[in-house]
């Protein structure tokens, strides 16, 4: 086998495990998406606006001289569920931080604006918050204003492709370039009793850690495909690659690959 027909197999085997990867996430996609779809007529109906209130977040410079607070910034968001609070910068804003702009347990944070419009859009739940912490210019705070609705499970609808198939039809099906708390506000939410709302969240947090454990898993075959790929790269720059060397790699990359 020559090293050309290596690097082939090792190749094969990279995309084999990226599409697996892909497909995983896909599948939780999928899933998430049909449970707002699928509704049944027992779901309440109604407008984002009409159960929840919005705050703009703050806007601060390196020459302001107040308090100095947490802040939740876009950076923050990624693909995280949670605000992660011991990853947030400490800031200093103008004067002191209204009470109206601490963050509380459970407000979500959804990106209005961003130079890569792929985040815009994108939300995250506050949990537990031990220090005084608020959020970003670039960011709008929604507090849902009802007991019987389940905070979690919003948000998981505000993560779904229903969601983003709503913001992109009110935009005439174009990009996405920013939000607005109006937007927001149209946004039509079902969702059906408390407990009900508690038990859909917990099924798609069980699937959600299976998919992140099999993501995980994928991620480290293609990791370890890469580092035989540079292995065998070596050997063939030290004069150490043999012929049994190149089919032994090949075999060993379609085993990391069907494991």
């Amino acid at each position: 086998m020559t090293l050309d027909e290596a690097f082939e197999g090792i190749d094969r085997a990279i995309a084999n495990t990226k599409k697996n990867l892909a497909n995983s996430r896909q599948l939780f996609e999928s899933y998430l998406n049909d449970i707002f779809i699928q509704k049944s007529d027992e779901w309440e109906e109604n407008k984002l606006g009409d159960i929840a209130t919005f705050r703009n977040g703050l806007n601060f410079t390196k020459t302001s001289k107040g308090e100095s607070i947490k802040i939740v910034g876009v950076k923050d968001f990624q693909n995280h569920f949670w605000i992660h609070e011991d990853q947030l910068d400490s800031v200093t804003i103008d004067a002191e931080l209204k009470e109206i702009d601490i963050l509380r347990k459970g407000d979500i944070l959804t990106v209005r604006s961003n130079g890569n419009k792929e985040l815009i859009g994108r939300c995250i739940l506050a949990g537990d918050i031990s220090e005084k912490t608020s959020h970003s210019g670039f960011t709008i705070r929604i507090r849902i204003e009802r007991e019987d609705i389940y905070p979690q499970f919003i948000v998981h609808f505000l993560k779904s492709r229903e969601l983003r198939k709503q913001l992109t039809e009110s935009g005439g099906g174009i990009s996405i370039s920013s939000l607005n708390q109006q937007g927001l506000s149209l946004i039509i939410m079902s969702f059906p009793p408390f407990i009900e709302q508690k038990a859909i969240v917990a099924k798609i947090d069980e699937l959600a850690v299976e998919t992140q454990r099999l993501e995980a898993i994928y991620r480290q075959k293609i990791a370890a495909l890469n580092e035989l790929k540079q292995s065998i790269l070596q050997k063939a720059f030290t004069g150490e690659l043999t012929a049994d060397t190149a089919n032994h790699t090949t075999k060993v990359a379609q085993e990391v690959s069907a494991a």
